[in-house]
């Protein structure tokens, strides 16, 4: 997430460079490796079905449970019974604010019908869609909020069906916080099974006969290229990873907030790009020095140490206006403001996965469910043409047209004109039919 410099040429305004990668703007490149290893195993699941799922379960997580790899429910009190309860606490809130904002959303997408032209009406219906396959990542870091985001958005949609795997620890059984935030998200049936072999296992309908309309969940490598193969014989989220962050500040903002909320996403993962645009050359100096000061203290910072040295960047840039230039251009994931005209970044900003506005917003908010709304967000540039993940993705947006005898002639007239002019006699003579019969009274 840095500018190369064909991006250069589309900043009208100008900038400098304190510090950026030199390698090429894409911190997740295919690896043919994964590719290879990821096609083998969605074509071996699909031909020989469950006996290929559990011997990879065997092989990749150590299962030993057979082929049932659900988590019985009567069996989720006492895994999660041991949690301390201020994290059930917390778990539960976030369930309730993600939930409550997809509902919100929901009740803004409404149905119409409304007459086109005399006689001619069109509508359109927000539908469901019928199953999904949600995967609850659970590896170095178990993300906790991602039940929040998909089952519980799934649910808020109004979805019939909803399948959740989650992998299983060595010892077989599956994390018993992400599995309390599955319930507290509206999970039904959740399966211990992880990577690749889950995502196949949900697509081609092996854990509950019901094939997924569509999956949805963060993974790593594997996963997220699973769900590139997977693409058409299921919808999916968004090709995302590794997690991104941006800020925009000014001379109002802090070297030590910007420089914390920078290392929070850093620490995502080795790979994990945050970038800094500034209109201070003062602060983009200090922020550099908080930086390293922060890391000396920071548990994680062999991973946000990593991803700021690989693929931190800070650019200074002459007025707000560049500013806005240079993140559209990034189009980052996550885009926090910590500058005193929030409102300008607001009405002119249009590339962002999601945006935070002023040092009482953070990133960490969203990422741990508190806010409210999706962390489910494209990544490498996506959000030029995309959103997130949101209540929307989980509805079809349904037309529907209906149309009167007194309407015929102004619909099929120029469809017989244009069709004969394309060549096409079938629309022709589905057009000129009806005109016919008017003729015939």
């Amino acid at each position: 997430m840095h500018l190369t410099p064909s991006d250069a040429r589309r900043i009208s305004g100008s900038y400098s460079v304190v510090r950026q990668p030199d390698r090429p703007d894409v911190a997740a490149q295919s690896d043919p490796k994964v590719i290879e290893t990821v096609s083998a195993m969605l074509s071996e699941i699909e031909r020989d079905g469950l006996p290929a799922v559990r011997r990879y379960a065997e092989r990749l997580d150590g299962w030993t449970g057979g082929e049932d790899f659900e988590v019985p429910e009567s069996s989720w009190g006492a895994l999660t019974d041991t949690l301390p309860q201020d994290l059930r606490d917390a778990l539960d809130a976030g369930a309730e604010r993600t939930r409550r904002f997809a509902e919100m959303q929901r009740a803004r997408l409404t149905d119409f019908e409304d007459e086109v032209i005399p006689g001619v009406v069109c509508g359109q219906r927000y539908v469901p869609i019928g199953s999904v396959g949600a995967y609850l990542p659970a590896g170095r870091f178990p993300l906790l909020a991602s039940p929040f985001m998909t089952v519980g958005v799934a649910r808020a949609a109004g979805v019939p069906n909803v399948v959740s795997c989650t992998p299983p620890s060595l010892h077989g059984q599956v994390h018993p916080a992400v599995l309390y935030s599955a319930r507290a998200s509206g999970a039904h049936r959740v399966f211990a099974l992880g990577g690749v072999q889950a995502l196949a296992a949900m697509a081609f309908g092996l854990l509950d006969g019901v094939p997924a309309d569509m999956i949805v969940g963060a993974g790593n490598a594997f996963v997220a290229e699973a769900k590139r193969q997977l693409y058409g014989q299921a919808g999916i989220d968004v090709l995302a990873g590794p997690s991104e962050v941006a800020v925009i500040a000014d001379e109002s903002a802090t070297a030590e907030m910007v420089a914390a909320d920078l290392l929070a996403q850093a620490e995502h993962g080795p790979t994990s790009p945050a970038c800094l645009v500034t209109t201070s050359a003062e602060l983009g100096a200090a922020v550099e020095v908080e930086i390293e000061r922060q890391l000396e203290g920071l548990a994680t910072r062999d991973i946000a140490g990593a991803a700021w040295r690989d693929w931190g960047s800070i650019y200074v840039a002459d007025s707000p206006k560049t500013a806005v230039e240079i993140m559209d251009v990034l189009a980052p994931e996550h885009l926090e403001i910590l500058a005193e005209d929030t409102d300008f970044y607001l009405e002119n900003m249009r590339n962002y996965g999601s945006l935070f506005l002023g040092p009482w917003s953070t990133v960490a908010y969203a990422d741990k469910g508190m806010s409210g709304t999706n962390h489910v967000l494209p990544t490498g540039r996506g959000a030029r043409y995309t959103a997130g993940l949101s209540v929307a993705r989980f509805l079809k947006q349904l037309t529907y047209q209906k149309a009167t005898r007194a309407s015929t002639e102004a619909q099929a007239g120029p469809v017989v004109t244009i069709a004969d002019f394309e060549g096409m006699p079938g629309h022709r003579d589905s057009a000129q039919l009806r005109l016919d019969l008017i003729a015939r009274g």
